[in-house]
C-alpha cells in the first residue's frame, strides 16, 4: 500500500500504521523523507510490520547460540515470566524486574555451579521496571514513583519507601531506568509519550538528575526519544546511553543512536535525527526553522541497525574476560517489529578506543531461526556479576543466560 501526503495528512498515516502493527498485518507505507529541506511540502513514510514467532528455548537451540571464542553460555534461570531489568550486589545476589507482574525477584546461586537454585519475590510494586543499588539500598523506578528500600542481611529487601510520585505519564514508552553518577546523583530516564510529537511535558524523552532523596530533580539532556540502557565509562566517567530511533521512517531510518549525553545538551528528537536529517512531522512551531534546531543538536557519537531497539547497557571493568574487554560496553538489542528483514535479537559490544567509542561488533547471536521467521529470546536487561560473568534477560521465554570466558 502505497500513499503520498501533506505534512498535515500525515498523522493519517501514522495512525494507520499504528493499526497495522496492532493487527501484525505486513503493511507497506512507501517513504523518501527529505532529510534536509527547511519547507518539505510532501512526504512519505515507510514501515513494514513484521515480528519473528516466538519459539521455546529449548536446550538444542540454546547449544546453538553463538559467543566468541573462549565464550560459554548457558542459562542462569528460567521460567521467570517476563523478567526486564537486574542488578547484582556485591555478594552475588541477583536481582530482576517483571514490569507485568509488578514484582523484584531475588535469585541466589547457593552452590557455585552457575545456575540459580533458589528464587523469591523481595518486593510488589505495580509497573516496576528499572532498579539499582547505590550505597547499600535498592532504588526501584515505575513510571511515575521512585522507591528506595533497605537491603537485609538475608539478601530480602525491606519496605519500599516513596521517593518521587510523580514522574510524566507513561505513553508510548514506560519503561524508566535508574542509575547513580559518578557524582553520586541519581539517573532517572524517562521516554517519549509518543512516535514523535510536540511533548506537552518538558520531562518527557530526558534524563533526570535528582538528589539520592529524590528532591531538586530537574532536566539533565533532553531530546532523547526513549533512552533505556545508559552507563558511565570507567575511565573517563563520561555518560553514554542507547536511543531507540524514530518508526514509520523505513527499514533503514531511524537508526539507533549511541549517545555521549552531556548537562544541557539537546539530541534532537523529535525534530532531527542520525548525521542532521529532518524528520518531516512534527514541524518546528512559529518561526523556528529545522536549521535553527540542527545547530542546537548534539549528534550521535555512533549508530546502529535501525529498529534493534536497544534496552539494556553495561561497561565492563572485571578481569574475568580478556584485557580487550576492559572498559568496553555490552548492549542488548531486543529486536524490531517494523522492519521486512528483523534487526537486533542479540548482545552487541561496543568498542572504545582512548576513551571514545568506535564500533559495534556482535557478542551474543543465534536467537533469530527457521530463517529468520522465528526468534526464541529478546535480550533486555544485562549486568555483570562479581564473578566477572555476564547476565542478560530474555523477556519473551522466561530466562536469564549466563556468559562466562574459559580460560
Amino acid at each position: 500500500m502505497k500513499t503520498r501526503l501533506t505534512p498535515t495528512a500525515l498523522w493519517g498515516v501514522v495512525l494507520m500504521a499504528l493499526l497495522a502493527a496492532c493487527d501484525k498485518d505486513d503493511e507497506v507505507f512507501d517513504a523518501k523523507i527529505p532529510e534536509k529541506n527547511d519547507q518539505p511540502t510532501t512526504a512519505q513514510i515507510q514501515g513494514n510490520v513484521f515480528e519473528p514467532a516466538l519459539v521455546p528455548a529449548t536446550d538444542e537451540r540454546i547449544a546453538q547460540l553463538k559467543v566468541p571464542a573462549g565464550f560459554a553460555i548457558a542459562k542462569f534461570a528460567d521460567q521467570l515470566g517476563k523478567p526486564r531489568m537486574l542488578t547484582v550486589s556485591q555478594s552475588g545476589n541477583v536481582y530482576v524486574t517483571s514490569r507485568e507482574a509488578g514484582t523484584v525477584t531475588l535469585l541466589r546461586d547457593t552452590n557455585g555451579d552457575g545456575k540459580a537454585d533458589q528464587k523469591q519475590v523481595v518486593a510488589t510494586i505495580k509497573g516496576v521496571h528499572g532498579l539499582t543499588i547505590f550505597t547499600g539500598k535498592m532504588y526501584l523506578v515505575s513510571v511515575k514513583e521512585v522507591y528506595s528500600a533497605t537491603i537485609n542481611t538475608d539478601g530480602t529487601l525491606g519496605t519500599p519507601q516513596k521517593l518521587i510520585s510523580d514522574l510524566p505519564d507513561a505513553g508510548q514508552h514506560p519503561n524508566r531506568t535508574i542509575a547513580f553518577g559518578p557524582d553520586g546523583f541519581m539517573y532517572i530516564t524517562v521516554g517519549s509519550t509518543c512516535n514523535a510529537c510536540a511533548e506537552p511535558n518538558a520531562e518527557n524523552a530526558t534524563i533526570l538528575r535528582a538528589n539520592p532523596d529524590g528532591s531538586n530533580r530537574k532536566i539533565f539532556a533532553s531530546g532523547l526519544r526513549n533512552t533505556i540502557g545508559f552507563g558511565w565509562h570507567p575511565l573517563t566517567k563520561e555518560l553514554y546511553g542507547l536511543d531507540h530511533g524514530i518508526d514509520w521512517l523505513g527499514d533503514e531510518q531511524q537508526k539507533e543512536e549511541l549517545n555521549l549525553i552531556k548537562q544541557g545538551a539537546f539530541y534532537g528528537w523529535p525534530y532531527i535525527y542520525g548525521d542532521g536529517n529532518y524528520n518531516p512531522h512534527p514541524r518546528p512551531m512559529g518561526d523556528t526553522t529545522y536549521a535553527q534546531i540542527l545547530t542546537k543538536t548534539t549528534l550521535p557519537a555512533l549508530q546502529y541497525e535501525a529498529h534493534s531497539a536497544p534496552l539494556g547497557m553495561v561497561f565492563y571493568t572485571s578481569s574475568a574476560f580478556p584485557a580487550d574487554y576492559q572498559n568496553d560496553a555490552f548492549v542488548t538489542m531486543r529486536g524490531s517489529w517494523n522492519r521486512t528483514q528483523p534487526s537486533g535479537y542479540k548482545v552487541v559490544r561496543v568498542h572504545f578506543e582512548n576513551g571514545k567509542p568506535v564500533r559495534f561488533d556482535d557478542f551474543a547471536t543465534g536467537f533469530l531461526v527457521n530463517n529468520n521467521q522465528a526468534q526464541f529470546g529478546r535480550p533486555v536487561g544485562i549486568t555483570t556479576h562479581p564473578d566477572g560473568s555476564l547476565l542478560f534477560t530474555d523477556d519473551n521465554n522466561g530466562v536469564i543466560y549466563r556468559v562466562v570466558y574459559q580460560k
